[in-house]
């Protein structure tokens, strides 16, 4: 089985914290599935955003990069950087969009977010009825993290797909991962010298391209 058989045709890609590379993953997938991308919350907007890296760097038709539901301008937690900005998210307006062909969807920060004073991301997850994709580090205190994720993740009888890790291979966090939380550990990431077109496409081919799974 190969990673676009392995993979559903809608997932999310969710995060063990914030600056995990969840942009960088869901790059490589959607350039490499022709997937449509869609991170709904997308907070520190006067620094750029998610959809402008993918834009940049993914090769996908403009159509297929979907806007997104908040853009918010503080590059902080979602309800922190809404409050900010004089407003409130409406998990209502956070309903799965209707696609052809397949869709990732980019989540914002870790799964306990906080995107307003009652709901967390992970509640948002739970209502789509996907499954997760979950990346995590290969640094110190990943195998903590991730297995916190995964058990919350878990705990919502939400479907994990897999696990990604980005950065210079781990194979002790890999196996802990594996072992403590049952799952499996797809691919490693490893550093890209920069994040261009050209590193996106060749690390779809280099990291899942081969792979049988």
């Amino acid at each position: 089985m190969r990673i676009d058989d392995l993979l559903p045709p809608q997932f999310v890609v969710a995060g063990t914290d914030t600056d995990v590379g969840k942009t960088v993953v869901a790059a490589i997938l959607a350039s490499g599935l022709r997937a449509s991308y869609w991170k709904p919350l997308q907070s520190g907007t006067r620094e750029g955003s998610d959809a402008d890296v993918i834009r940049a760097v993914s090769g996908l038709p403009g159509h297929l990069i979907l806007p997104e539901a908040y853009r918010l301008n503080t590059p902080i937690s979602p309800h922190a950087s809404a409050a900010i900005d004089g407003i409130t998210i409406d998990p209502g307006l956070l309903g799965v969009p209707t696609v052809p062909g397949r869709l990732i969807i980019e989540g914002a920060g870790g799964l306990m977010v906080p995107i307003n004073n009652t709901t967390l991301l992970l509640d948002i997850i739970e209502t789509w009825g996907l499954p997760v994709l979950l990346v995590a580090r290969t640094r110190l205190g990943t195998i903590n993290h991730t297995l916190l994720s995964l058990a919350a993740l878990k705990a919502r009888t939400i479907d994990v797909v897999g696990v990604v890790m980005n950065g210079p291979h781990d194979d002790i966090s890999r196996q802990a991962i594996e072992h403590f939380g049952h799952v499996r550990v797809l691919a490693t990431v490893p550093p890209l010298p920069e994040v261009t077109m050209e590193t996106i496409r060749a690390s779809f081919e280099q990291v899942f391209g081969g792979c049988e799974f």
